[in-house]
């Protein structure tokens, strides 16, 4: 289904056409001055110079022909020469009613060439806890993956986990000293290893920080963490048998925090899975004559003749052998390319880390690992700041776990919510479902706080604002959407029925407006998507909403007496429910029944 600004630039166009002037200048756009129009063309200015004639007068030129146009309400020109458009409410409704039947797509045509595209997000530590420096980017990175998949491309989601280098050689030299018996130790042993782990995730997230302030006060301890990280990583059998207790324990716990997140991934690999990769690939660099010794380390030249300021060589082992970030990153492009061939590899990553994306792509591109119409793109994210513009704490002043974050905040969605039943007498919500609707709701404004900003703009965290009823929030829109959905079961729980009927033309500026919201949703959605935008589908449901309201609040819907207006209501309010549900969907969460 071609997009409404599409169809209504072809008429524009077809009219430009037919006065001698070049097709070029009949684009036409969203009005800025929605007072005056609903859409503008701003042709006749361009016109002006290569035609030699004053722009007011090719714009009342075609304005004289297309107030003929039954696609036209109102078409008329505006000195000095823009074209100020309104369209016709039957052909609004029309259009409307054909996204209507095209049911769970509404107008949004999938991609003609699906593209295979990783989007690689989330980026935990094995063994440690997420926390709120952990949210950007899996709330960013699943609500890009959806958007893309909407649009009909193959979105592989990888987690990236760090579960390589000396945090490994740390848990071990600290479990070796607390448990010296265990089989793992025993260099001789040869034997199966136990099936179960020797600690449980809240040990594990114990024993790391000790270890790590151990190794900061005591050099012998740091000098044998970095020898355990040295002999797991070349294959010591019962150091990859604790890695592999490690990851187990900690991945299980990652997926029960990120599920509550409504987060997943398809891929749950780290940077251990591109080991096998790198030395055949620092060979290859070495034999081509991209990799040279600088200083002790092997590194390749990345700086390009066009850059503006220095950028360093990117180092690829260092003098003791030793592989670093960016091994294990090209080592893992390597992987993807062999394994998954995709058209894209997209990183949801702290914008701090640019300099250093910079450096392992244009390595990628320099050594061949990947094929030069495949396209690596760094989307950085700004930083979650608290309400006093600085990183987010607690307040105590450290680092806040993600869960007790996301508890916080289901608290405080608890605490409205019941105080909300208070004044509303006929709301009668048992215990279980208040906690059950605060959970769904605290979500929805966790992740909407996050994805209404900008991804690259960092952003003040106000639990208070977040969680209002009102205003730009997640909360004030599934308060929409449950309105919509008392409407919707009053009607059909009336024994009345609206299913068969079409949407009429608008019988109100509320209305129309709505409708005009509507129809811009496939537009919206490509465009969220060619720009990794999720905020433009915030933006988009927010003005959805609004318009909603303002149809609500103008019109008895419950109460109109005209059967056949008020089943156009219906089905208008239906497709609303509808494209503001799949909207919200694609940001990565939902609405409740009742609120």
């Amino acid at each position: 289904m071609k997009k409404i600004l599409d169809l209504i630039s072809e008429e524009v166009t077809k009219v430009f056409v037919e006065c001698g002037y070049d097709a070029k200048y009949g684009k036409v756009t969203l009005s800025n001055r929605p007072d005056l129009c609903e859409y503008q063309c701003n042709g006749a200015m361009a016109a002006a110079k290569e035609y030699k004639k004053a722009p007011f007068m090719i714009a009342d030129e075609v304005a004289e022909k297309l107030v003929k146009n039954p696609m036209f309400s109102m078409a008329e020109s505006v000195k000095p020469g823009f074209l100020n458009l309104k369209i016709e409410e039957a052909c609004l409704a029309d259009y409307v009613a054909k996204m209507q039947e095209d049911e769970g797509r509404f107008g949004c045509e999938k991609v003609k060439e699906p593209k295979t595209i990783m989007i690689d997000y989330g980026g935990p530590n094995v063994a440690k806890p997420l926390h709120v420096g952990h949210l950007r980017s899996a709330i960013i990175g699943e609500s890009i993956k959806r958007i893309g998949k909407f649009v009909g491309h193959n979105m592989i989601g990888d987690v990236h986990l760090g579960d390589w280098g000396l945090q490994m050689g740390l848990i071990i030299t600290e479990l070796s000293l607390r448990k010296p018996e265990l089989p793992y130790f025993d260099e001789a042993y040869e034997g199966e290893y136990p099936a179960e782990a020797p600690f449980t995730i809240s040990e594990l997230e114990e024993i790391y920080p000790t270890a790590s302030k151990k190794s900061k006060e005591d050099e012998a301890y740091k000098e044998a963490a970095m020898q355990a990280t040295f002999e797991l990583q070349h294959g010591r059998r019962g150091y990859q048998a604790l890695l592999s207790h490690i990851l187990n324990v900690s991945v299980t716990d990652l997926k029960r925090n990120y599920k509550n997140l409504n987060v997943s991934f398809e891929l749950w690999k780290g940077e251990s899975d591109a080991q096998p990769y790198i030395p055949d690939m620092v060979q290859k660099m070495k034999n081509d004559g991209f990799a040279y010794i600088s200083d002790g380390a092997l590194v390749v030249d990345v700086k390009e003749e066009t850059d503006t300021k220095e950028i360093p060589p990117c180092m690829i082992l260092k003098s003791d052998g030793a592989s670093l970030y960016n091994t294990t990153d090209l080592a893992t492009i390597v992987w993807r390319m062999e394994d998954y061939h995709p058209d894209q590899i997209i990183y949801v990553v702290d914008k701090r880390q640019e300099l250093y994306f910079t450096q392992v792509f244009r390595c990628a591109r320099k050594t061949g690992l990947v094929a030069p119409e495949t396209g690596l793109k760094f989307l950085g994210f700004g930083t979650m700041n608290g309400k006093d513009g600085k990183p987010f704490k607690t307040r105590e002043g450290g680092v806040m776990r993600l869960e007790h974050l996301v508890s916080e905040i289901n608290g405080e969605m608890l605490k409205k919510i019941v105080e909300n039943q208070k004044t509303k007498e006929n709301l009668d919500i048992s215990e279980e479902e208040a906690k059950e609707t605060a959970k769904v709701v605290a979500l929805a404004a966790i992740k909407y706080g996050d994805l209404s900003n900008q991804a690259s703009k960092d952003y003040i965290f106000d639990i208070d604002r977040f969680t209002s009823f009102e205003g730009n929030t997640g909360p004030y829109i599934l308060y929409t959407i449950v309105r919509i959905k008392s409407i919707l079961n009053k009607y059909y729980g009336s024994g009345k029925n609206a299913r068969g009927a079409v949407i009429e033309a608008a019988h109100s500026d509320s209305e129309k407006n709505l409708m005009l919201e509507l129809s811009k949703f496939n537009a919206m959605m490509e465009n969220a998507f060619e720009e990794t935008a999720p905020h433009k589908v915030c933006s988009y449901i927010y003005d959805l909403a609004n318009a909603f309201n303002s149809f609500y609040h103008g019109n008895k819907i419950m109460t109109e007496e005209n059967e056949t207006v008020q089943k156009s209501y219906i089905r208008l309010l239906e497709l609303t429910k509808a494209v503001l549900e799949t909207s919200i969907d694609v940001l990565g969460f939902s609405a409740p029944e009742r609120m």
